[in-house]
């Protein structure tokens, strides 16, 4: 084509009510993604930056998995990340590519920030819908510059001064088992990963893991300067179940053998009052939009939240990770 490159791709909110994401779609047809973000790469991040999302619209050139594996690097700088120190059931589809994570259609998943319960996490997050749902099944996202904000300054400098503890225990056959975490039968690989880590753990009796480790609960963009709320309290706190799992669960278990749960970092508790305000913030600040089958979205995870409405019909999205992060150098 002899036309101009920026005469290809369109670039304007999603939304008129929001500037993220941003949609960067193709104006004729035959713009091959692969190739244009090769030549555009620079001027993407820089959209990330400023936006914290955006959505690719109307591209040819994704034909296989590896075409949107391919994209995703691209735009992260290097091989997409292996999905270790999992929270989630996720399979791996191919490479660095994973199906999105895999709860029953009618559950919803609530916002959270990729890996934000862990000392590393990647930077940029990439989601390919192969398969739109027929019905919901959208990627809520929300700007965690004004999460931060918007929760209220004494939560928020309760949360900033202490930081997080996750206690997570593996092998009652109710959660992920340290297999499926840490990628590994060994474990000696899991002792030196969690010494490299930062997470304390002890092997209990019967073969089963508990391990504890403090996280951030907000901090700097390294990059931007801005703050965000970045931490999974609200996920992994046992106020998160639904009430009738809750009782049970603490019928069958002592607080500290639950499958996982939050603490600040002392471990003193965290009301659920405090959580259900956050939570509140998060419902308030969600984005969302349909997917269209072929849509591809680039997340900047530290500064967009996302998340996972309920479906019906087929739905196929897969994700990709990409950017390796050492939380501890901010």
């Amino acid at each position: 084509m002899s036309l101009h490159a920026d005469s290809l791709v369109s670039a304007e909110p999603l939304l008129p009510t929001t500037a993220t994401p941003l949609l960067l779609r193709a104006t004729v047809e035959g713009v091959n993604l692969r190739a244009w973000t090769e030549e555009n790469r620079e001027a993407i991040r820089g959209h990330l930056l400023k936006h914290g999302a955006v959505l690719f619209r109307g591209f040819s050139g994704l034909r296989e998995v590896s075409d949107f594996e391919h994209v995703i690097s691209c735009i992260g700088g290097g091989d997409l990340l292996r999905y270790s120190y999992a929270s989630t059931p996720r399979t791996q589809v191919s490479g660095g590519v994973y199906t999105s994570t895999e709860y029953p259609a009618d559950q919803e998943i609530p916002l959270h920030n990729e890996m934000a319960y862990a000392r590393q996490w990647p930077m940029k997050l990439g989601f390919y819908s192969v398969t739109a749902a027929q019905e919901g099944g959208e990627t809520p996202l929300a700007d965690s510059r004004r999460i931060f904000q918007r929760i209220p300054a004494d939560i928020r400098d309760r949360f900033v001064s202490r930081n997080v503890m996750y206690v997570r225990n593996y092998g009652e056959g109710l959660d992920l088992s340290w297999q499926e975490v840490f990628d590994t039968t060994e474990q000696s690989a899991v002792e030196e990963f969690c010494h490299r880590s930062g997470i304390e753990f002890e092997w209990k009796r019967g073969g089963g893991l508990r391990t504890r480790q403090v996280c951030q609960a907000a901090l700097a963009h390294p990059v931007t300067g801005d703050q965000v709320w970045f931490n999974q309290a609200h996920l992994f706190h046992v106020s998160s179940l639904a009430e009738n799992v809750r009782s049970s669960l603490l019928a069958a278990f002592a607080e500290e053998d639950l499958p996982r749960n939050a603490y600040y970092g002392d471990g003193s508790p965290i009301d659920p009052a405090d959580l259900e305000t956050i939570r509140q913030v998060l419902r308030e600040e969600e984005i969302a939009f349909p997917w269209q089958s072929g849509d591809i979205a680039v997340v900047e995870n530290m500064l967009v939240a996302h998340g996972r409405r309920p479906f019906k019909g087929p739905r196929r999205v897969v994700v990709g990770m990409a950017e390796p992060f050492d939380g501890p150098s901010v």
